[in-house]
């Protein structure tokens, strides 16, 4: 529903595509419900009572998803849809994304006016243009240090983690670094 409201009536609205919003789809819509709810469920079966625990899977589960979803979002537009297993809409789709936060967040008046007259078209040609402004703005940099940046965060906190054993945290991780 969150992602939703970023086109009210069929509308698109670039205003409303803030890093804000696009953090709170994000926690609520992927990092709660495919990071954090099942190790919660895993650790209630586990009989875990230790409110740290559960306050540091949280911590740790939101940013692992966090990374995730944005980590998608690129897949999204850069990843061969024969490496990722589907092909990117998120454009065409007029979705509330990273790539474009970031693009609208470093954008001039004239590109915002290209992603304005571009993002959510059905069009090839203006999804061609908006990918061509993305590689303009260095997008794919901004994210791959980005991602660098999420993984020496994720570790970091993992090698303080003393709550629980942080295996199950360190599989997760290694099945979405880089894929």
């Amino acid at each position: 529903l969150m992602d939703m409201e970023t086109m009210p009536e069929g509308k698109l609205d670039l205003d409303l595509f803030t890093e804000e919003r696009y953090v709170n789809i994000v926690v609520y819509k992927t990092a709660f419900y495919s990071f954090y709810l099942p190790v919660a469920v895993g650790m209630l079966v586990a009989n875990v009572k230790s409110e740290q625990a559960f306050s540091d899977a949280e911590r740790i589960c939101v940013d692992m998803g966090t990374y995730f979803q944005i980590q998608d979002d690129y897949l999204d537009c850069y990843g061969a849809p024969e490496v990722i297993g589907k092909i990117g809409t998120d454009i065409k789709d007029s979705k509330c994304c990273w790539l474009v936060v970031q693009a609208l967040k470093r954008a001039t008046k004239e590109q915002r006016q290209l992603l304005e007259s571009c993002y959510g078209s059905a069009s090839d040609e203006d999804e061609a243009k908006v990918k061509q402004l993305y590689k303009e703005m260095d997008l794919e940099k901004l994210y791959q240090d980005y991602e660098n940046e999420s993984y020496k965060r994720i570790t970091n906190d993992l090698e303080k983690l003393s709550s629980m054993p942080r295996g199950p945290f360190d599989f997760l991780l290694a099945k979405i670094f880089k894929r």
